[in-house]
């Protein structure tokens, strides 16, 4: 049988830890690193970042937004670091933040999530404004392909407080925080999932959530003492460290029980050192996390 995402994803954290390199080739990022503002350089910044995180860590994240800019060339540079990262035995995260409805968003699930599509990765961000229910079809075709998501539930941009703090008045999610709900809604899901497939024991589902590093989740309406009781346990991918300022060592004061199936994720303050350096850093950087984890 196909493994499950949540499967994958907590041997690649058991083998290598969970530190996840972003692939964002910020213009200033390419200037230092001696490449063009060019798809070409994209497609050699992203590969110098396989290279360096292929057997030093194993997830890697690239930020869509900076191929997208370069329109059909600048996909073409993402194909190939896409099909470079997974040949490597990298988990690929696509960070592409898409949500819809009905056919257009299960299209976006195709185009992500389907074996054999040149924008094949091993599971993507999605928005879930649309209700996390309209997300279900890119949800059950994860589930079929050994695929999975992360949802956005409480960002680490300072501007997301009033709209994920925003709480709910109707139905029984009365009171929950828009992040709340989402968070909450994702984890019924993956113990739905684990219930209907009869599972025991499941390490992750497959299915998870985006909880900002830099946000008191409290604040957010987020429980994460609650959530990281259920089995399976819901993963999360973990923005905010390094430039953004949050420490590695406050990974359990943040997520508490959830840190045990935490993506966290790392990319400037990695990024900047340049390519030479960049293996060595992403290796110091694991070490440090497994310290704070430990």
């Amino acid at each position: 049988m196909t493994r499950t995402f949540g499967q994958r994803l907590h041997a690649g954290i058991e083998q290598y830890g969970p530190l996840c390199v972003g692939i964002d080739p910020h213009g200033f990022l390419l200037d230092a690193w001696g490449l063009p503002r060019t798809p070409a350089g994209l497609r050699e910044f992203g590969l110098r970042v396989v290279d360096a995180a292929s057997g030093t860590i194993g997830i890697v994240k690239p930020q869509i937004a900076f191929f997208e800019v370069f329109g059909a060339a600048g996909f073409s540079a993402l194909e190939e670091v896409l099909a470079a990262a997974r040949a490597a035995g990298l988990i690929v995260i696509a960070d592409a933040k898409r949500g819809d409805i009905g056919s257009s968003v299960d299209a976006y699930g195709d185009a992500w999530l389907t074996p054999g599509s040149p924008l094949e990765a091993d599971a993507v961000t999605l928005a879930a404004y649309t209700g996390t229910g309209a997300l279900a079809g890119v949800f059950d075709l994860a589930e079929r392909h050994g695929k999975g998501a992360f949802v956005l539930a409480a960002t680490s941009n300072p501007e997301s407080q009033t709209l994920q703090t925003a709480t709910v008045h109707n139905g029984d999610r009365l009171g929950l925080t828009v992040a709340g709900l989402v968070a909450t809604e994702i984890d019924d899901w993956n113990r739905s999932r684990a219930a209907a497939d009869h599972a025991h024991g499941r390490e992750l589902g497959s299915i998870g959530v985006v909880l900002g590093a830099t946000k008191n989740l409290l604040d957010y309406g987020v429980d994460a003492r609650s959530l990281g009781e259920s089995a399976p346990m819901m993963p999360v991918l973990a923005p905010g460290f390094g430039h953004q300022g949050a420490r590695f060592d406050d990974i359990r004061s943040i997520y508490g029980p959830l840190s045990a199936g935490i993506v966290v994720s790392t990319s400037r303050s990695a990024l900047a050192v340049g390519p030479s350096a960049l293996s060595d850093t992403l290796a110091d950087q694991a070490a440090q996390l497994a310290g704070a984890l430990s």
